[in-house]
């Protein structure tokens, strides 16, 4: 990563206070410099001495409120909005208060469920929330308030956007708390057992196949999900797949497909997080902190997906500057088939590993330029595409 780069141009449109801004920025940058969320890697980054950092770390996260600040990603124009767990793993860490075991029954850890909205095939984290076997148990309560809570902290912000949610979350009490509270949904359909598939019946009291053709598309409005939640349901079989795909959803059943197939490419995010940031070497020992580190590291992976998508832009898209604030704004303006390079590489990827070199006063006039966009996106209502 080139270390000219600025990152206070950026925080100071997230942190309240100017001794904020300056000591975010540092952490920021060290962080993304490390590929580490361990408060050892990153101190290690930062000028000076390492336990020094070390100890101004501790004590900048103390004093600001990082999932509050998270917020501030959450995109009003967004055409829809992500919801995600993520299993993640704590092999040496077993006794850990907030430790349980995954789906396995067996591995240590726990599960991170981000809410985010879409930005150019991958998505920009804005809220999210951590439980696992362990606290769902001692805190009487379950994963589907879990998710509950999740959904509520931002209820208020998705209006009449729907919320896409993959197959973990197609449960009959989840779909009716969304439609009792008005929230538009797109699911993808569970179909568990093949010899035991979802019981779907139509408005007649008639039971509904789950049977298509690869090619076919079939459309199946106002049938009840487990006999009692109204829904629309689509299948889908495009002939390069394996398995149809078949999803539920309280909007158009086209407009509902549409969406999810674009949400189908979000998964990047976590794999960026998990392989670039190395999210999963989180070792806190108290959850508070733990959802603060959190928060930081989604807070760096979306100042680091912007600079760098500006900066695969200019590189390897042969955009000229004045081009970047209306590329990431809004659709991008490459031409992919005349720069098939800028197809292979995600803007994280070209920031963190590949090392490129660019005059400073390129990256000066880039980062000013991707600065003032990314005001925009903070300060004003600004359309996600993916």
């Amino acid at each position: 990563m080139d270390k000219c780069i600025n990152f206070y141009e950026f925080l100071r449109y997230v942190f309240d206070d100017e001794k904020a801004i300056r000591q975010g920025a540092e952490i920021v940058k060290a962080l993304l410099e490390a590929q580490s969320p361990r408060l050892s890697n990153i101190s290690e980054k930062m000028p000076g001495k390492g336990e020094s950092n070390y100890k101004a770390i501790q004590r900048f996260l103390k004093k600001v409120d990082m999932k509050r600040l998270l917020l501030r990603f959450y995109q009003e124009d967004a055409e829809f909005m992500i919801g995600d767990p993520t299993e993640m793993e704590r092999y040496k860490a077993p006794h850990t208060a907030y430790v349980g075991t995954l789906s396995d029954g067996k591995t240590a850890g726990y599960w991170l469920m981000v809410l985010s909205t879409p930005f150019r095939g991958r998505s920009l984290p804005c809220s999210f929330v951590v439980y696992s076997s362990r606290t769902l148990g001692e805190q009487v309560t379950s994963r589907n308030q879990e998710h509950f809570r999740s959904f509520g902290q931002v209820k208020e912000l998705l209006g009449d956007r729907p919320l896409v949610l993959d197959r973990e979350f197609c449960y009959e009490a989840l779909m009716e708390i969304l439609y009792i509270e008005y929230i538009q949904f797109v699911i993808r359909l569970n179909l568990g057992d093949q010899h035991k598939p979802p019981r779907l019946i139509d408005a007649d009291g008639e039971p509904v196949k789950l049977f298509i053709q690869p090619g076919e598309t079939i459309i199946r409005p106002n049938v009840y999900y487990l006999g009692t939640v109204k829904v629309n349901l689509i299948g889908y079989w495009r002939k390069s797949l394996s398995k149809p795909l078949w999803v539920i959803t309280t909007l158009e059943p086209k407009r509902g497909l549409e969406i999810y197939l674009k949400r189908m490419k979000i998964e990047e995010t976590f794999r960026d997080c998990k392989d670039l940031l190395h999210l999963t070497k989180l070792m806190n020992k108290k959850q508070p902190l733990l959802e603060q580190m959190i928060a930081l590291c989604l807070l760096a992976y979306v100042i680091g997906v912007w600079f760098g998508e500006a900066i695969r832009d200019i590189v390897y898209g042969k955009l000229d500057v004045t081009q970047i604030p209306q590329a990431l704004l809004n659709k991008p303006l490459v031409d992919a088939n005349a720069h098939p390079k800028w197809l292979l590489y995600s803007g994280l990827f070209v920031l963190l590993k590949q090392k490129l070199r660019l005059p400073r006063n390129q990256v000066e006039v880039v980062t000013q330029t991707a600065a003032s966009a990314f005001a925009v996106l903070i300060l004003g209502n600004v359309r996600s595409f993916v």
